[in-house]
């Protein structure tokens, strides 16, 4: 059995100077002030349209990310219904097979340190599973059968594609002390990475969250 450290990948490259200028080419159709755009009024037009609310312009542009998570987390993200998926499927992966070493891989939890009992006591469940996951497949079951038995700790990856409203309202709800310490390690990973590429979309969420991710 393999422990992985979860963590996040974007798919699309972002550049935050095209988004800003793309946000602000829709949002000034609103207020027909096209004239006024310059090649450094953007990030203030964009930031100006955030706090009036306006965040209907922020629709407008997306980006997609690759989460690798435990499954647990994965059925908190695929909950954001405005967005698109893809996920790791454990009907048709077989963890028997080569290309997956022949062990299932587990998400390390962030509530528990290793070399404690709190976490053997975790391992030990996890190996368990594998043991019965990989004794069904033997006795003949599918991988959509025998995966009845792998743990919500087994890792999984998920594509997820949003605009930027929807990645907002994410990490709003996500970040938050009140969501599953799992959900926000990942959720505070995003934030930092998204506010290093595009600073005036994820200010106010980085001042409000992004301190815990140091």
């Amino acid at each position: 059995m393999k422990i992985v450290k979860p963590g996040v990948e974007f798919i699309t490259p972002i550049d935050g100077n095209v988004i800003l200028k793309r946000l602000e080419e829709c949002g000034r159709v609103c207020y027909k002030s096209e004239s006024r755009i310059t090649e450094t009024s953007a990030p203030t037009f964009v930031g100006n349209i955030l706090k009036r609310g306006h965040e209907s312009v922020l629709e407008h542009c997306s980006f997609t990310v690759k989460f690798t998570c435990d499954r647990g987390v994965s059925h908190e993200i695929v909950r954001h219904r405005l967005a698109s998926y893809s996920q790791e499927s454990t009907r048709y992966c077989n963890y028997g097979a080569g290309q997956f070493g022949r062990e299932i891989t587990v998400i390390a939890p962030c509530f528990l340190n290793p070399n404690t009992d709190g976490w053997e006591l975790w391992k030990e469940g996890c190996e368990a599973a594998e043991t019965a996951y990989f004794n069904l497949l033997e006795y003949g079951c599918s991988p959509q059968e025998a995966r009845s038995v792998l743990p919500n700790s087994l890792k999984t990856e998920v594509v997820m594609t949003a605009n930027i409203r929807e990645w907002r309202h994410f990490l709003k709800l996500r970040c938050s002390e009140a969501a599953h310490p799992q959900m926000r390690e990942v959720a505070l990973a995003l934030l930092k990475e998204v506010h290093a590429k595009i600073p005036v979309l994820f200010d106010d969420l980085w001042e409000e969250y992004g301190g815990d991710s140091h």
